[in-house]
């Protein structure tokens, strides 16, 4: 190992606990972007916590630049001269909400250590992982010289899709110019099991609203006369799959990208099988399409759920009640080569083909995003695979991620740049639920990583 890399980890070494105070500071800014306003508080305390750590790390440029919704924290340090390639470090520093809140063992704005562990909404995801990146660029800075050049992108909507950075990057696209984006936002597999991520699935989510008669009405006097719209709800989508979970939608599968030969080794190499999902979700038995293995249902085969179904009287005691309208919340992943507008058309086809005449129908489509796929060979994706097999001592796993980060693509379409994408969050962490938490071997381990990662881009 150079001198210049071990001097830079023993540097993280003798700065762990103000790293973590860092880091709790941070994390009791409640920065929740679903009851975001474009002028939230906490929003904007968020933002300006991170420009100035930013300033204090010796970025140069850093602003807090507007946007239709949350702010972009920006910043840049360029002085690793022009045969340097450029790195923009991507994060973002909203949260999810932390209902149900009677389910948290600690207050989630309140970081509190127990164990390994310190327990916090963001403590995973994601702002201890933008922390990681932070305080690796400030162990390099301080103990050598910085071989790459560096912008940030920090956004605060990401837990609400990014809706508004295709609009902020079409109008900033010189400013983030680079050669490759960080964007540890992934995670990873397991505590022995570094992970990078090369293709995300899309999403696209819709409201399905079934309308009958035009009020409630009394089940007894029109029941066996009226199609309850939610029976009718629950009809349509039980024919949205097949017996063996495959989604009927006309068309569906028809432009999905096949996975390669090496790619489905990679898949099968993975610690994921099926009784690896028994034990993450408590379910009895798995299901879906036949023909796959669980790990590429989850990253590459595309999917319809159902995410939420309201109707009628759903509060305690009795109502005999027929209801008149009846809606659900779906959503589907979409893999390599689907497109958004496509679905939205097919489900429209399905509606119309399947619906019966005794109801109306609408679907209401509530966000897009296409998926992302990187190739392997990415400088970016390179560098970071030597760097966790460097700390690892293993391969890193390879795998396509079943969840959506918008940004991804949209770095890609619109600047061309592609995302070397990995993370120290594990399966464990509670991300988007009571009592979320960060392992902190694992993220000083990480921190280790992306010493190498830095190193290896030059």
């Amino acid at each position: 190992m150079s001198d210049v890399r071990q001097l830079a980890i023993a540097y993280i070494e003798k700065n762990k606990d103000r790293f973590l105070t860092d880091l709790k500071d941070f994390l009791r800014i409640p920065s929740i972007s679903a009851e975001e306003k474009p002028d939230d508080p906490e929003i904007k305390q968020a933002a300006e916590w991170l420009a100035g750590h930013l300033t204090g790390l010796g970025i140069e440029h850093v602003q807090v630049l507007p946007t239709a919704n949350a702010p972009v924290v920006y910043g840049d340090w360029l002085k690793a001269g022009k045969e340097a390639p450029t790195v923009l470090v991507y994060g973002h520093y909203d949260v999810q909400p932390v209902d149900p809140l009677d389910l948290w063992i600690t207050p989630p704005f309140e970081p509190t250590l127990r164990g390994e562990n310190l327990f916090a909404r963001g403590a995973s995801d994601m702002k201890g992982q933008i922390m990681a990146s932070l305080n690796v660029i400030e162990a390099i800075m301080k103990t050598g010289q910085m071989p790459v050049n560096l912008k940030f992108l920090i956004e605060g909507e990401e837990e609400i899709g990014s809706p508004s950075m295709d609009a902020f990057l079409h109008g900033s696209q010189e400013l983030f110019t680079s050669d490759v984006a960080l964007n540890i936002d992934a995670g990873m597999i397991g505590k022995e099991e570094p992970t990078i991520t090369y293709a995300l699935r899309g999403l696209v989510y819709f409201e399905i609203w079934i309308v009958g008669p035009d009020h409630d009405l009394h089940s007894g006097l029109y029941g066996g006369v009226v199609h309850n719209p939610a029976q009718a709800l629950c009809e349509l989508i039980a024919g949205m799959h097949d017996q063996e979970g495959r989604v009927t939608l006309p068309g569906f599968y028809d432009p999905v990208r096949k996975l390669s030969d090496e790619e489905r080794a990679d898949q099968a190499r993975l610690p994921m099988d099926e009784a690896f999902y028994l034990e993450q979700t408590g379910v009895p038995n798995l299901w879906g399409e036949p023909d796959f293995i669980p790990a590429e249902r989850i990253g590459s085969r595309p999917t319809l759920e159902v995410n939420g179904l309201l109707s009628g009287w759903t509060e305690p005691g009795t109502k005999t009640v027929l209801p008149g309208k009846a809606m659900a919340k779906i959503s589907c992943r979409l893999v390599a080569d689907q497109k958004p507008a496509d679905v939205h058309k097919q489900l429209i086809q399905y509606m119309e083909e399947n619906a019966p005449d005794t109801i109306h129908w609408e679907v209401k489509l509530l966000q897009k995003n296409p998926p992302a796929i990187a190739e392997l060979d990415n400088p970016g994706v390179v560098a970071l695979g030597k760097a966790l097999e460097t700390v690892w001592g293993v391969r890193p796993y390879y795998r396509r991620e079943g969840g959506s980060i918008p940004v991804v693509e949209s770095l890609q379409r619109m600047l061309g740049v592609e995302s070397a994408l990995s993370g120290f969050s594990l399966p464990e962490d509670n991300l988007h639920a009571p009592n979320e938490k960060l392992h902190l071997p694992t993220w000083f381990r990480g921190m280790e990583a992306l010493v190498h990662f830095f190193y290896n881009m030059r």
